[in-house]
């Protein structure tokens, strides 16, 4: 059934007003009361400039955030490394090992003598160069003497190649001590010619170099027999291995 409302008469158009007023006031909070969402939070946040500060992030959603610009590099990241400091591993001699160099020997290191083996010796064919390291510091010898037995030889002695006693590195002699070099002056009597003189000179560090100037070997005997089976050997500290490779020859 439909009810009906009566309005009271005799009221002015003041006591109108305060009515409407308060009818539109309790439309406002029904409107309000009708736009909130439902109790179940479905809803909650929408609308809203961004998620509160309890709210979750949206699942599968990453953030990331730019890297610094002082930010070291990651593991696995190729940093720059800085180059080997020039000459870092080399020595004097330039084989490495930061070690002070060690001057080749010259003739003004050494001083030079020779004697027979054995040393009454009928027959002069047999000789034991022997070098003494004067100065105050240590030397190199290289390799063997290249010896030129008699003024007019046109050529060094041939060296035996087996006698190296450590290929490839020189002979250090500290000072006072001896180097050795074993000399087959005749092998055999072919093209045979007369000597008065023995020239060595000292090599290099560089093959097919010098060191020094060529040294006058003082003559065990006034006069040598040479031929082209001469003989020479390489530099070594004991003189017993050097005189070995000569004296069965």
């Amino acid at each position: 059934m439909r009810a009906s409302v009566s309005l009271p008469t005799g009221r002015n158009s003041r006591g109108w007003r305060p009515y409407a007023a308060g009818a539109a006031v309790v439309a406002a909070l029904l409107t309000s009361t009708a736009c909130q969402g439902s109790d179940d939070g479905s809803d909650q946040g929408k609308g809203s400039g961004g998620p509160s500060a309890t709210s979750s992030t949206t699942p599968g959603a990453t953030t990331s955030t730019p890297p610094s610009q002082n930010a070291s590099p990651s593991a696995g990241t190729p940093t720059e490394s800085a180059p080997p400091k020039p000459g870092a591993t080399k020595d004097g001699n330039g084989n490495g090992g930061g070690r002070t160099a060690i001057p080749t020997c010259t003739q003004e290191h050494l001083s030079v003598t020779s004697e027979l083996e054995p040393p009454d010796s009928k027959q002069p064919r047999h000789l034991l160069l022997t070098v003494q390291n004067v100065s105050e510091k240590k030397c190199n010898l290289f390799r063997y003497p290249r010896v030129r037995i008699g003024a007019d030889s046109q050529a060094d002695t041939p060296v035996i190649k087996h006698t190296d006693p450590d290929p490839g590195k020189p002979v250090i002699l500290d000072p006072g001590h001896e180097g050795y070099a074993a000399l087959l002056v005749s092998g055999g009597a072919r093209d045979e010619y007369e000597a008065t003189s023995i020239t060595i000179s000292l090599q290099g560090a560089k093959i097919g170099t010098y060191a020094g100037s060529p040294i006058d070997v003082p003559m065990p005997v006034a006069k040598l027999y040479a031929d082209d089976g001469q003989l020479v050997t390489y530099w070594t500290t004991a003189s017993g291995f050097a005189l070995r490779a000569i004296m069965s020859r």
